[in-house]
């Protein structure tokens, strides 16, 4: 059997210093709340190579009395708990007594302190966990820490440390969750001798949140305040309008204390239902004040998690102040709809008599638009070229029911007849003056189209048929309805439209063109989100944007694809932002893939929007001209047929 030994402590505290020093943005958070325990009214954090070679944290607080600064740098030394019943009622930010021994394990480190009643300070030296020097020094009343070279003695753990500018924009976030979580204390930000933030501790939330993530950010909050089974809720929600790509705009904090907390994300989610859509999440900056006793906040190293007698209280409180605060400072607008009839068929200024449909079947309603003939129609080559629809709401239909007919009702072929038409070879069987006798009359109002375009490929020529086809109308707006020879086809114009544009983005053939924005268009992002677009500039700019920094958390939008609405641009450049964050190794083909799905998805004709009969023809074109086109890019399909045979049986006419 192996020999049990007790490890020596230069060893011991290495192991425990990796439990509480993973990067500089640790060593950041630790001191700091050190500081704020020592009842400072100013903290200045100075870095210089993202932390790694140089962290300076200065504050006025209390300071360590000279007998006992050796003690501060043994572990699990604490002035914050002496018995267990202390426990259940911790109120300060520190308590475990690991973090100057955790970093003085791994660092060279340096302290100046002074206490009120003391006439000198005091200088302490201490490297790799071995005191250096020990003596009298000139300084005012507070605490001045210097960490040098970090992981110098553990190159294993400086190895898995990023760039520079990525380890700097770590402590960046720490820096700024520490300053919306005290607006009483004055903090500064110093990176590479420039300030990069700097807080008036004026014990007003709403100015740290403008200073941290500027004032557009808190335009699109309103207040949120309440209290429910003794646990108080304050702070700010975004209104629904503004919501967000992701969750790393929401802050929660519990006693002052930044966490993590999942029950707060699900009663914000719930609170917002059926005002946000989906896929989109509220920002927040909540303070929960709770009994200390009824939270366990010794359940992780780095303090970042909590535990609660009872989550049930937790997300009641979050719940109501977040409802309560969304009804009274932003009622949204409820748009009325109208149900129609389901036995009726609107046909726009024309008198149709109703047709009892067979017993089996629910009657169907379809609503065709046919003023959109009448309307001026613009060149169809500016038609997709970053037009501004005016989105018009439609009324919700319910739809139709089929009840268990004897002959299956709708039923749609198989793929390889789904999208038939557009593979369509021309017939050498039949001559075409004898395909024309076979198409159906039409009325005037829209006439048969009657193109035949061939694409030619590098290695062989292959002619794609666009066949003989009649746009008859949309339903609801959102569905094209075309008729073939054959054929009733539903297009989704979105998903065709959307897939178009994709396809258009990705062709390396093509160049990507821009447009100037007439004002640039400026976005604010977490800490990691800003970094990981200041890292993929590039991608940006190969996928038709110009995107630059423009200060701490913020960039500039100066151009976009010629696809693309400028009103889109902010909400693609966060969400691909957070994406870059979460995925930062993927191949560049792959991020550029994003971009390009981002930018068709907003770029493409929405449903609901209101389109003129030239231009579905012309979507309707295209579409068969590319096989490609079967599938938008979330996977959905873009087409459905059902055949003239199918339709007659629906009928009974079999004949």
């Amino acid at each position: 059997m192996p020999k049990i030994n007790i490890l020596p402590r230069s060893l011991a505290n290495l192991i425990a210093a990796g439990e509480v020093v993973e990067r500089p943005s640790s060593v950041v958070k630790e001191l700091m709340e050190n500081s704020i325990d020592a009842g400072s009214t100013k903290i200045t954090v100075e870095i210089k190579n993202g932390g790694v070679r140089y962290i300076r944290i200065t504050d006025n607080g209390c300071g360590i009395a000279r007998e006992d600064v050796r003690a501060a740098f043994i572990s699990h030394a604490t002035s914050k708990i002496s018995v267990q019943e202390d426990l259940d009622a911790i109120f300060t930010l520190g308590f475990r007594g690991e973090a100057l021994a955790s970093v003085a394990a791994v660092a060279h480190v340096e302290m100046l302190t002074k206490t009120s009643d003391e006439e000198i300070g005091t200088k302490y030296s201490i490297s790799g966990g071995e005191e250096q020097e020990l003596t009298d020094a000139g300084c005012p009343d507070g605490t001045t820490i210097m960490i040098r070279d970090l992981f110098y003695n553990t190159p294993a753990r400086m190895k898995f440390l990023k760039k520079d500018m990525t380890e700097g924009s770590y402590v960046a976030d720490v820096v700024s969750k520490i300053a919306l979580s005290h607006p009483e204390i004055s903090i500064t930000l110093i990176k590479d001798n420039r300030r990069t933030l700097f807080t008036p501790g004026d014990g007003r939330l709403v100015t740290v949140i403008n200073e941290v993530y500027g004032k557009d950010f808190g335009a699109t909050l309103v207040e949120c305040e309440g209290e429910t089974g003794g646990i108080t809720v304050k702070g700010y929600i975004s209104k629904p309008v503004h919501s967000r790509p992701n969750r790393t705009m929401q802050h929660l904090f519990v006693n002052g204390r930044y966490v993590k907390l999942p029950v707060a994300a699900s009663a914000l989610d719930n609170a917002y239902k059926n005002q946000i859509m989906v896929g989109k999440y509220p920002a927040c900056v909540l303070f929960l004040t709770v009994n200390p006793s009824m939270v366990d906040v010794n359940v992780h190293p780095a303090k970042t998690q909590v535990r609660f007698a009872s989550e049930k209280p937790v997300y009641d409180a979050i719940y109501f102040s977040a409802v309560s605060a969304l009804q009274k400072g932003d009622t949204p607008v409820k748009i009325k709809t109208e149900v129609r009839r389901a036995d009726h068929l609107f046909v726009p200024k024309t008198e149709v008599n109703q047709v009892e449909m067979p017993a089996k079947t629910e009657k169907i309603s379809l609503s065709v638009d046919t003023s959109a003939e009448k309307k001026e129609v613009p060149p169809i080559e500016n038609m997709y070229k970053g037009i501004k629809r005016e989105f018009t709401p439609k009324p919700v239909y319910n739809a139709p029911v089929v009840k268990e007919p004897a002959a299956p009702v709708f039923s749609f072929e198989d793929e390889e007849d789904v999208l038939g038409m557009c593979r369509t070879a021309p017939t050498t069987e039949e001559p075409k003056e004898e395909a024309k006798a076979e198409t159906p009359a039409v009325t005037e109002t829209a006439p048969i189209v009657e193109t035949i375009e061939t694409v030619e490929t590098k290695e062989e020529k292959k002619e794609a048929v666009i066949p003989d086809f009649r746009v008859i109308g949309e339903a609801f707006n959102t569905y094209i309805l075309v008729q073939t020879k054959k054929e009733l086809l539903f297009l989704d114009k979105h998903a065709a439209h959307e897939r178009i544009i994709f396809n258009s983005l990705k062709n390396q053939d093509r160049q990507i063109y821009s447009q100037m924005l007439m004002a640039p268009i400026t976005v604010t992002l977490s800490a990691k989100d800003y970094d990981a677009v200041l890292n993929n500039l590039e991608v940006f700019r190969k996928s038709g944007y110009c995107v630059d920094d423009f200060g701490e958390g913020t960039v500039r939008v100066t151009e976009c694809p010629t696809e693309l609405s400028d009103g889109d641009v902010a909400e693609i450049v966060a969400e691909i932002a957070d994406k870059l964050a979460k995925n930062s190794s993927d191949p560049e083909p792959e991020k550029l893939d994003w971009l390009y799905h981002s930018t068709a998805c907003r770029a493409a004709i929405k449903a609901g929007d209101r389109i003129s009969l030239l231009e579905m023809e012309d979507l309707v074109k295209k579409v068969f001209s590319d096989d490609e086109v079967r599938y938008c890019p979330h996977g959905r399909p873009v087409m459905f047929s059902m055949s003239e045979y199918e339709i007659k049986k629906l009928f009974g006419r079999n004949g």
